[in-house]
């Protein structure tokens, strides 16, 4: 996977309240907003994640995070610096006006194996036929419990596609020209979108596991119904693509974070076999932006990462000396819980696409594992949209894949079960609240089960199971 402009990114936290929104706290941010400024070497520019002040009130009010609302003045991201990120965070560590100031290593696609792009190029051989077959019976993923997420039960009930949804992707880039994804997307709404093909693969992919268009050709969507858009990471970073993200949506609607970042275990380091890669939200200002959409009563669904890691090792309980001295280990849930879903990936059925994974929903050797992980969706044999590996050609409109995996795969699976779960709820009693649906995966679904080397209390989670989760 190309990663050519998934820049490092410099976040300042300066100090401040942690309580309501008052002109005191105000006047209190715009000096030290002004003290950055004069720290900052020529062109640097302090931008603020959570916007502006005067407009941050409005946003929060009546929200779980009002009496909060403070702490969102003093997360700031630094734009205009250059390559010399780390000597301007210790430099900036160093003034009173300062708490923390870290520098997040590049966010990446949470795709496993990692595409090689040459490799799936010379399956590309023949232009798409002029009708694209009928994709669906290859996802498996849409079929009953407990092989799938009873996708096609939903669909015979009122709301069971995601009627009225509406499902924010936070990663880097999409081509929702695509000729399956054509009904129900309303495009980039934030970000510049990355220009490699390997981004605009993966969001195409992504997407059309959720809302792959309702017709005869190609593949289906499990909540096809749902409005899904994107916003993407770069030119404002991942927090603020989050901020952006809970703005434009309502109590209910969805967020996925389609994203990991290389953690502690290898200092930080990017590579290319992704070992050590954990979940976004153990940064504090992606952690605060998480809060900030949950406390709209957005839900949050974020990749776990395809580090092999254990969420809960003690290496997670110690704190950068450069990050806030308040952030705690989120892993660990209780006061540092972010609220977001955490999503791991299983393996698919044996002999599904002709090959053999291990033991169906099994943790796959790659993905993250941990209590804090909630649900799982299959990380191997996802069909869906882009690549070109099961029809290829020319034009990317008409690629579809037969391979799709990571935690990248398993997330989309989850996000349009709970779509589908939402569309089916508020067709009966009414939308539920993040903690709700969390709660209603955690105890409803099939379960994961053992693979040699690789035991069930590695957790992943149940798989979703609509049908199962919308039973009173």
């Amino acid at each position: 996977m190309a990663r050519t402009d998934s820049g490092s990114e410099l976040i300042v936290v300066t100090h401040g309240a942690r309580a309501g929104i008052d002109p005191h706290a105000v006047r209190e941010s715009l000096a030290a907003q002004s003290r950055l400024v004069e720290l900052l070497p020529e062109g640097g520019a302090p931008v603020r994640i959570f916007g502006p002040p005067n407009r941050l009130p409005r946003r929060i009010a009546g929200t779980a995070r009002e009496d909060v609302g403070a702490e969102y003045l003093n997360y700031f991201a630094v734009r205009g610096v250059g390559d010399e990120l780390e000597a301007i965070a210790d430099r900036l560590r160093a003034d009173d006006a300062v708490e923390a100031a870290y520098v997040k290593p590049p966010a990446e696609p949470p795709i496993a194996p990692p595409v090689v792009l040459a490799d799936i190029a010379a399956r590309r051989l023949e232009d798409a036929p002029p009708v694209t077959p009928n994709f669906e019976a290859r996802q498996g993923y849409l079929d009953a419990a407990p092989q799938g997420v009873n996708a096609r039960w939903a669909w015979t009930r009122p709301g069971g596609r995601g009627a009225g949804v509406r499902i924010v992707d936070v990663e880097g880039a999409w081509r929702f020209t695509h000729e399956d994804l054509l009904a129900n997307q309303g495009g980039v709404i934030g970000g510049a979108p990355s220009a490699d093909a390997g981004w605009r693969n993966h969001g195409t992919a992504v997407a059309g596991e959720i809302s792959g268009d309702v017709n005869t050709f190609g593949i289906t969507g499990i909540a096809a119904d749902a409005a899904i858009r994107a916003v993407s990471v770069f030119d404002g970073g991942s927090a603020a693509a989050i901020r952006t993200a809970a703005d434009a949506l309502s109590a209910g609607d969805i967020i996925l974070l389609e994203l990991h970042r290389p953690g502690p275990r290898n200092n930080f380091q990017n590579r290319e076999d992704q070992a050590g890669y954990i979940a976004i939200e153990w940064w504090p200002d992606d952690w605060a932006a998480i809060r900030y959409a949950i406390g709209r009563g957005v839900i949050v669904v974020g990749a776990a990462g395809n580090g092999s890691e254990d969420l809960d090792s003690a290496l997670y309980d110690t704190r950068p000396a450069d990050f806030p001295t308040s952030w705690r280990n989120p892993f660990r849930g209780g006061a540092a819980d972010s609220g977001a879903i955490l999503v791991g990936a299983g393996a698919p059925p044996p002999g599904f696409h002709g090959r053999d994974h291990g033991p169906a929903r099994s943790r796959l050797a790659f993905s993250n594992y941990g209590s804090r992980v909630d649900a799982q969706g299959w990380g191997l044999e996802v069909t869906t949209t882009g690549y070109g590996d099961l029809q290829g050609g020319a034009d990317e409109d008409y690629w579809y894949t037969d391979t799709f995996s990571g935690t990248s795969s398993a997330s989309p699976i989850v996000v349009g079960s709970i779509a589908s779960y939402q569309g089916l709820a508020a067709a009966a009693a009414g939308r539920k609240t993040p903690s709700e649906v969390r709660a209603r995966l955690r105890a409803t679904g099939s379960p994961q089960v053992d693979a040699p080397g690789r035991p069930m209390t590695q957790r992943i989670g149940n798989l979703p199971d609509i049908q199962a989760m919308i039973a009173p």
